[in-house]
């Protein structure tokens, strides 16, 4: 057997790409196994191959263990300390004992057996060849043919005996695609797992669109122009924002290349996916209008506390600005990252002029103004008592109509004002008292009571019916002090119950 030994080892290695010394290693566990079967199940046996002439030798071991040892429990694998060092003087415990035994010839079902413990290896090993070849390459384009179609998801043969997955979420809709095409996509993971392939590929990801430009437009890949970022309706249409390194390209005219032929190929490879080009702007609100072309924005306002947009667009364009499904703002908005409201102009006209009301007679009865001035810190741009309180003079100085004593006089009046709402808040807060339940809670002394009072936990009950999170989010300490009192108080009130 010893020169079949060897021959099947080449074969396979050849075949499989498999080194040989991880098959020699499965050959022998497969022949450790089928010796098993003839010697005993609870043997715990050995082979070994010798690599050049393809004999193999058979072993028995044991385990030495401890003459007083519990865990003496298997003798057909265990053998006590004493009894080992009758032929092993310096035997210690945990050492193997082994002795040869007759290696045997293997039938049919031997040799079945073998092979299947031999398959698994090589297929481990494959596997594990892959994972180590593609870990690295995670971000990059995949090209291969289409194997199969599963449940919607498609198997892509990338070359040997490497397959890949574009699973069912990740393929573009409606996109026809049959065996024997051939297919692109996104490398995103490598997954070491047990069963099935292991690479999985996306044809809907923003970043597909992106690597497909990278390879139709030179001078991104030159870094002459960078890909600031990109958002899909996949199969639909899409839009990517570009920004020129050199003042002197034109980065969108660049990506859509002579008669459209660049962008063309990209659309192709997406089944037709429209894209829309959008020049890249530090400015973001400029980023936003060119995010929302084809429409055209007559007027933006930003508000950065809940970072949204509401945008502003002719009655008659509307519709465009929106598009079908919401897609065009829906994009535009992944876009920026900005939460976008599109309104006509008439409603953005109507809905400013609403905030200007209601920031001007927060002004005239907070700040004892009449209309006029009032009025005047609207249009200047102030929205905020704070903002008058605590924006440089200059700022309320380059209003024409103020001179040094009103702006000192306004912002005296805006901290007043707003001294007096601390204060205000201050005072509520210290009137609310604990109740006596809740200074009975050992480990609540009467200033923890009182903060948590002012927090609105006030009694017993309400310190009970508090979670760890919610009690450290009211009044901060430790996580652990916070459950143990909340413990403590459902224990009092259980045992009130």
């Amino acid at each position: 057997m010893n020169k079949n030994v060897l021959l099947m080892v080449d074969v396979v290695s050849n075949e499989k790409g498999v080194e040989k010394e991880i098959i020699f290693q499965a050959l022998e566990a497969a022949l450790a196994s089928a010796s098993k079967e003839h010697y005993g199940s609870e043997w715990d046996i050995r082979v070994t191959i010798d690599r050049d002439t393809g004999d193999y030798e058979t072993w028995r071991r044991w385990t030495i263990v401890d003459d007083e040892d519990a865990n003496f429990e298997t003798p057909l694998r265990q053998i006590l300390l004493a009894r080992a060092q009758e032929t092993q003087p310096d035997a210690i415990p945990g050492d193997l004992r082994e002795e040869p035994l007759p290696s045997i010839e293997f039938g049919r079902i031997g040799a079945q057996k073998a092979k299947q413990v031999i398959f698994q290896r090589v297929r481990d090993a494959e596997r594990a060849r892959i994972v180590d070849a593609y870990a690295d390459r995670v971000g990059e384009l995949m090209t291969g043919l289409v194997k199969r179609i599963e449940r919607g998801a498609i198997i892509v043969d990338l070359g040997g005996t490497t397959e890949a997955i574009i699973p069912r979420d990740q393929v573009i809709p409606r996109e026809p695609v049959r065996p024997g095409d051939r297919i692109r996509g996104y490398l995103y993971e490598v997954s070491p797992q047990m069963r099935g392939p292991q690479l999985f590929l996306s044809r809907t990801a923003p970043k597909f669109l992106i690597e497909l430009f990278k390879l139709e437009v030179p001078e991104i890949a030159q870094g002459l122009i960078e890909i600031k970022g990109a958002a899909r309706d996949s199969g639909l249409r899409a839009k990517i924002a570009v920004q020129a390194k050199d003042k002197r390209i034109d980065p969108v005219g660049a990506c859509v290349g002579m008669r459209g032929s660049r962008v063309q190929s990209v659309s192709n490879e997406l089944a037709g996916e429209r894209i829309d080009i959008v020049p890249w702007d530090d400015n973001i609100a400029q980023f936003v209008i060119n995010a929302m072309a084809p429409a055209e924005v007559e007027s933006i306002i930003v508000d950065e506390d809940s970072h949204a947009m509401s945008i502003a667009v002719a009655e008659d364009k509307l519709a465009q600005a929106i598009g079908r499904g919401g897609q065009n703002v829906r994009l535009a908005s992944e876009l920026t990252g900005w939460t976008l409201n599109v309104m006509t102009a008439a409603e953005a006209e109507s809905k400013k002029e609403q905030e200007n009301q209601t920031v001007q007679a927060l002004f005239m009865e907070a700040l004892e103004v009449d209309a006029e001035v009032a009025l005047i810190l609207v249009q200047e741009g102030f929205a905020s008592l704070e903002e008058i309180a605590y924006v440089p003079d200059e700022e309320l100085l380059d209003i024409e109509e103020f001179d040094e004593q009103i702006v000192e006089e306004l912002r005296n009046r805006a901290k007043d004002v707003l001294l007096t709402r601390a204060l205000a808040k201050a005072e509520q807060a210290a009137s609310v008292q604990p109740a006596e339940d809740l200074l009975a809670v050992p480990g609540v002394d009467e200033e923890l009571a009182y903060r948590l009072a002012a927090a609105g936990v006030v009694t017993r009950d309400d310190l009970a019916d508090l979670a760890t999170d919610e009690l450290t989010e009211k009044v901060p300490m430790d996580e652990d002090v916070a459950a143990r009192l909340i413990m403590t108080a459902r224990g009092l009130e259980s045992q009130k119950a």
